[in-house]
C-alpha cells in the first residue's frame, strides 16, 4: 500500500487552532474594549437577522469555524449554515443566515467573514488545480507555505477543495532537501554527503527509533534535482522522491527511469507549478504534484453580509 502523510479533517486539533486564531482576531479588533461606533449608533436591545453571502462562485469553507468564533466571541447570535465546507457554490449564493442583537452581529461580521472569504478561497483554488489534472492521476498536494498560525485551518480548507495535505510539520516526515545534505556534510567534515546515503542514514533512524519503542511511521521523501541524484537514490526505495523545477521532458524520463529501477516509488513534481502548467506536469505521470500557491498565494473569496 502507498503511504501517505496524514489528510486532517476537522477534528479537536484543527478546532484548537481555529480558536486561538479567533481570540487573536477578537484582540486584533476590540482590544479588550468596545465596539465604539456600535454602542454609540445601535440602541441596546434591537435585533437583526444578515445573510452571509458569496459574490462569486466558489467552494464553502469555513462554516464550521465561523460556528466555534461566534461561541468564542460569546455571543447569543444564532447562526444558521445554508451549505456544507466543501459545497460547490455560485454567486450571489446565501452560505449562512445570522440573527441575534444587532450589536452582537455588527462587531462579529469582519471576524466571520474573514474566515470564511479566506477558507474559502483556499478550498476554490484547489479545487481549480484539481480539475485541471482530472483524469490523469496524479494528486495535487499542499506544502508547509502557509500563513503562521493557520496551517491546520488552511489545509483543512485544501482538502475542502478536494486536494491533499501533504507533511503538515516538521514532526510528521522526513523530507531531505539541499540544505541537509550541505549542513550534514559541513557537520561531519566530509565537505559532500550524497542524497542516497541521507536515505539510507534516515532509514537506519527511523529503524532505530522502532527498535527503541518511539517509532512512528514517518514516510521518507528526498529532494533531487539532477538526474544523477535521482539514479542515485531509487535503489534505496525512499517512498517519495521529489523532483525539484525539471522541465517536462526531464520529468517524462524521471518517470521512466523510475519504472525500470524502483517502481513503488512514487514521484513528486515541484516548482514552476501554476494552473497553465499543472495539466501538462500531471501528463508526465507523475503520481503528486505540490503547489505552494494553494496557501502562499491565495485570494480570499469575496463573500459579504446582506441584511434582511
Amino acid at each position: 500500500m502507498t503511504k501517505d502523510f496524514q489528510q486532517l479533517t476537522w477534528d479537536a486539533v484543527v478546532e484548537d487552532d481555529c480558536r486561538q486564531i479567533v481570540r487573536l482576531a477578537i484582540r486584533e479588533d476590540l482590544d479588550r474594549l468596545f465596539d465604539w461606533t456600535t454602542l454609540a449608533l445601535v440602541p441596546t436591545g434591537s435585533t437583526a437577522k444578515a445573510a452571509i453571502v458569496t459574490r462569486r462562485a466558489g467552494v464553502a469553507c469555513g462554516l464550521r469555524a465561523a460556528e466555534l468564533a461566534i461561541s468564542e466571541m460569546d455571543v447569543t447570535i444564532r447562526l444558521e449554515p445554508a451549505v456544507r465546507d466543501g459545497d460547490a457554490i455560485v454567486a450571489g449564493q446565501r452560505l449562512a443566515t445570522l440573527s441575534g442583537p444587532a450589536r452582537s452581529l455588527l462587531t462579529a461580521e469582519r471576524i466571520l467573514l474573514n474566515l470564511i472569504g479566506r477558507l474559502s478561497g483556499i478550498a476554490t483554488l484547489a479545487k481549480a488545480y484539481v480539475d485541471a489534472v482530472a483524469g490523469t492521476g496524479t494528486a495535487i498536494y499542499d506544502t508547509r507555505k502557509t500563513t503562521p498560525g493557520w496551517r491546520r485551518l488552511e489545509k483543512y480548507a485544501v482538502r475542502c477543495g478536494g486536494a491533499r495535505n501533504h507533511r503538515t510539520g516538521l514532526f510528521d516526515a522526513i523530507l531531505i532537501k539541499d540544505n541537509h545534505l550541505a549542513l550534514a556534510a559541513q557537520a561531519q567534515g566530509t565537505g559532500h554527503l550524497t542524497a542516497a546515503e541521507a536515505v539510507r542514514r534516515a532509514r537506519d533512524f527511523v529503524d532505530s527509533m522502532k527498535a527503541g519503542g518511539r517509532g512512528i511511521p514517518l514516510i521518507i521523501e528526498v529532494e533531487v534535482d539532477t538526474f544523477q541524484q535521482l539514479h542515485e537514490v531509487l535503489p534505496e526505495q525512499p517512498d517519495i522522491v521529489l523532483l525539484d523545477n525539471m522541465s517536462l521532458d526531464e520529468l517524462r524520463h524521471a518517470v521512466e527511469l523510475r519504472g525500470s529501477m524502483a517502481p513503488s516509488v512514487q514521484l513528486e513534481a515541484s516548482g514552476g507549478v501554476n494552473l497553465s502548467t499543472v495539466g501538462d506536469i500531471a501528463r508526465t505521470g507523475v503520481e503528486r504534484i505540490s503547489v505552494g500557491g494553494l496557501t502562499h498565494s491565495v485570494s480570499s473569496l469575496d463573500v459579504g453580509l446582506d441584511w434582511l
